[in-house]
Parts: C-alpha cells; structure tokens; sequence
C-alpha cells in the first residue's frame, strides 16, 4: 500500500513539532529563559535530547485525517494537547520528586521548585493560546468553543486523578481495583480520548462518530497505563527508557492493587510485610514479584489491557468512516505502545 504524506507519522511527527516551535518562540527579550526551560523539557531544546512518542498529538491528528483526509488543519489542537500534557508532566516531575525524564535532568532539578511549577504553568497558558488558531485557520467559533470546553475538562479531570494518586501515595491503605480505574481514567484515559475526540470533532459533524472515537481513545488510554503498569514491574529498559522499578519505588499499579485484593492470608500479609520495607533489597523484591505472580496479578493485568486494546480498535470500526490507510496507522501506533 501507497503511504500517503498526510498519514506519515514522521510527517506528522515533524509537523506537530513545528507547531509546537511556533507556539513556544521566544515572545519578549526579558524572558527568553522560560521558553529555554520549555524548549529543554519537550526536548526541542536543539540538543537532539529525547523527546518522547508524541503519542496523544498523533493520534488527534490521524483521527482529522481518518475522516477529513488531511491533517494540517488540526496541528493547533495537537499542539495544544501535547503543551497540555506536558504542563502536567512538569508538575508530576515536582510531586513525585522525580530527578530524571528520558534520561535526562528534571526541570525542577536544574532550575529548581518555583520555576519549574512556574513553567509548567507557562506551558498551560500556551496549550490554550494554541487552540485559538483554529480561528484564524477558519474553523466555527462555536467548535473552538466545544474543542475549549473539552480541553479544560479534560484538564479538571487531570487534577482530579492526579489528587486521587497523591492521596494513594500518601495512605499506607491500597485502594480498590475498581478505584484505581476511576483514578487511571482520570489521569490517562481521558487525555488520550479528548486527543482522539479533538481530532474528530474538528473533522465531522456527525455526533455518533463523534462519540465513537472518544469511546475508542478512552479504552486506548486504559489499554495503555495497564501496558505501562505491567512494563513497571516485567518491561525491559529497551522499552521503557527507565528502569523497571515500580516495585523498588512502591508504586501502588494495578499488579500491586489486585494481589493485595486477591491474595491469600498468608500471601497478603507477607505482602504487606514487604512492602513497608523503607529499602528492599534485592531478594525482597524479588519475592514481591513472586507473590504478584503467584496471586496472578501480571495474567490479569495483561488481560485487562488486551481487553482494552481490543475494545478500542472495535469502537475505531464501529465508527464506520476510517480509511484503510488511517486505520493502519492506528494500529501501528497501538502495537508499538502496548505490547500486552
């Protein structure tokens, strides 16, 4: 099959970045230091740094161009949600207190807490600025207001989850599995459907494809943090970028969450002894696996993000108007970040 230029994902790639650039440009002499601190965090720095998969801009992108055949029309919004993505990231980076993002310095870590909230905060605003493009590209002020109104409540959504996961980190008590969706939905899933959603929205008017698309980015986000959750704790480097240290770090997945609900006494309170090891060793660790495992905590998780992969590309045919091309595309991008 013939690739065609708009279904390209390095021209895709390319063209958001440069969207991203013209919105991220040096606007006042006095203050070129945060743009510099945006430009090093999304990597766009000049640096060749890593710059992660742009995954969420892509898929708004090829869900446009899935119906409208085009893609350029729809750069504003995928620069906006990466923007807004990675104001959240920036913050994330402070709240964990994490020193390293694709191998390379936090922002936080070289600039310190205040300007790195403040960036962040810089970052939001330009998320916003982004989407008034569409404007002047000629789309309804009536589907910016809509495309505006997504994006803010997605952005509430964001905080919402980002709340429940600090609130999670901070108790010694695990939350229910059922909790942990609500709180990945909030935090994951429904940035990744507002993307496909966004893309859709500024395609068509036709509300039931609408619907269908954001039904397909929300059980591909879902899809995608069990994938991450299971990478945490079994995913080699190569494929992470990051050590898998979930278990070193305690972090409360899904893997963890459903054998302390699932275990048996015995299992449960050797867990339980475990992980209120300040420093696990080795061995340590190694037994938590073993428990995980035993309890069948990585089956079901596996499970549970193949389920949400499969959902996802079954609402993508549902909504009837994907072209071939646009579909493979789709799926290329699905496979490579959830290998389940």
């Amino acid at each position: 099959m013939t690739v065609s230029s708009d279904l390209d994902l390095s021209v895709l790639l390319a063209d958001t970045e440069a969207e991203i650039l013209r919105v991220v440009a040096d606007r006042d002499p006095s203050t070129i230091g945060v743009y510099e601190m945006i430009r090093y965090h999304l990597g766009l720095d000049g640096s060749e740094g890593p710059r992660g998969k742009r995954m969420r801009p892509l898929l708004g992108l090829l869900a446009y161009a899935s119906i409208a055949g085009e893609h350029s029309r729809a750069l504003p919004g995928a620069a906006a949600v990466e923007l807004g993505h990675n104001f959240s990231l920036v913050h994330d980076d402070i709240e964990d207190g994490d020193v390293e993002r694709r191998h390379r310095p936090t922002l936080w870590t070289i600039h310190g807490i205040p300007q790195a909230i403040n960036t962040g905060d810089t970052l939001f605003s330009l998320s916003r600025i982004a989407l008034h493009r569409l404007t002047d590209l000629g789309f309804p002020d009536s589907t910016v207001l809509r495309l505006m109104r997504l994006y803010d409540e997605t952005c509430l959504a964001l905080c919402e989850g980002q709340y429940i996961d600090i609130a999670m980190s901070a108790s010694d008590e695990l939350i229910s599995v059922d909790r942990y969706f609500d709180m990945i939905g909030r935090k994951t899933a429904a940035l990744i459907a507002a993307s496909i959603e966004a893309g859709a929205l500024l395609a068509t008017t036709d509300e039931q494809v609408i619907a269908r698309y954001r039904a397909f980015g929300w059980a591909l986000g879902l899809a995608f943090q069990l994938n991450d959750d299971l990478l945490g704790i079994w995913g080699p480097e190569r494929t992470t970028g990051k050590e898998p240290s979930d278990v070193v770090h305690h972090k409360k997945t899904l893997p963890v969450i459903y054998a302390a609900e699932h275990a048996g006494p015995e299992d449960r309170e050797r867990l339980a002894e475990l992980r209120a090891a300040t420093d696990p060793t080795t061995a340590e660790v190694a037994e938590i696996i073993e428990i995980l495992e035993r309890t069948g905590a990585r089956e079901y998780t596996r499970d549970q993000a193949r389920h949400y992969r499969d959902q996802a590309l079954a609402e993508l045919d549902a909504a009837g108007v994907v072209k071939p091309e646009a579909r493979a595309r789709l799926e290329q991008i699905i496979v490579s970040v959830i290998d389940a």
